[in-house]
């Protein structure tokens, strides 16, 4: 049965939420469907004129991600969505460690699929250090600026931290991301590889205004069902830093 009234405004979270895992586990889920489906593959748009527009098609989803990110920040705080951005780090890295166990195992005699298997989760070791330092920086960055600019608007106004920590978050995100996987490699010249950053910037923030209204929904709900509304004024703010819990 859920808690009913106005949420308690605290510092600090209490021992157990009821939906925090099930939030981590669809942010884990987004994070790694967003890196094997379309992660290195650009696409285009045609634009009025007829010129194309190109994007990375990984864009499509993983802006969901950052949603649930700024979700986590919001209603369990920064130490909270702390431990979920390590815990999709290391998913992340467990993925690509498999990926490539899996891709150089031999086929049994007669499987013509190899070389497809190869293209789908044969990923450059490159391409899987730079969506790592991506992810790892960006969601950082986001975090710490939904949890700041909490404190700053006392809570009011979410629109504004949900956005503008997409602008720093997302913005680094694919500034680190697309040079570091793609600089100097053949199909990825230097006017395509910063049209394709920029464009990611642009689409991964209209995507968080567009979908405004679900984040408020969903915190709403959240925040309700938890009982609770964190503001991070007593947090360590260092990624390091270890969770503290309520004594």
């Amino acid at each position: 049965m859920e808690n009913s009234g106005t949420p308690t405004v605290t510092s600090t979270a209490p021992p157990a939420f009821r939906y925090y895992d099930l939030v981590m586990a669809a942010f884990v889920t987004i994070l790694l469907l967003s890196n094997l489906i379309g992660a290195s593959k650009p696409s285009y748009i045609t634009l009025p004129g007829g010129d194309p527009w190109i994007f990375g098609a990984g864009v499509l989803f993983f802006p969901i991600s950052y949603i649930i990110g700024d979700v986590l920040t919001e209603v369990y705080g920064y130490a909270r969505a702390r431990r979920v951005i390590w815990t999709g780090f290391a998913a992340l890295a467990f993925m690509a460690f498999m990926a490539w166990v899996v891709v150089n195992l031999p086929a049994a005699e007669g499987w013509p699929f190899q070389e497809d298997y190869e293209n789908v989760f044969g990923n450059s070791w490159r391409i899987v250090i730079a969506s790592i330092v991506a992810f790892w920086a960006g969601e950082f960055a986001n975090s710490l600026v939904m949890a700041k600019m909490k404190i700053w608007t006392k809570g009011k106004a979410l629109w504004s931290r949900t956005i503008g920590s997409t602008v720093v978050g997302q913005g680094l995100d694919s500034m680190i991301f697309y040079p570091l996987a793609f600089w100097g490699l053949a199909g990825w010249p230097p006017e395509t590889l910063l049209q394709v950053v920029i464009s990611q910037w642009i689409i991964k923030v209209v995507w968080e205004a567009m979908l405004t209204p679900v984040t408020y929904l969903v915190v709403g709900k959240l925040k309700r069902a938890e009982g609770v509304d964190l503001f991070d004024t007593d947090t360590n703010f260092s990624p390091f830093a270890k969770e503290q819990r309520p004594g």
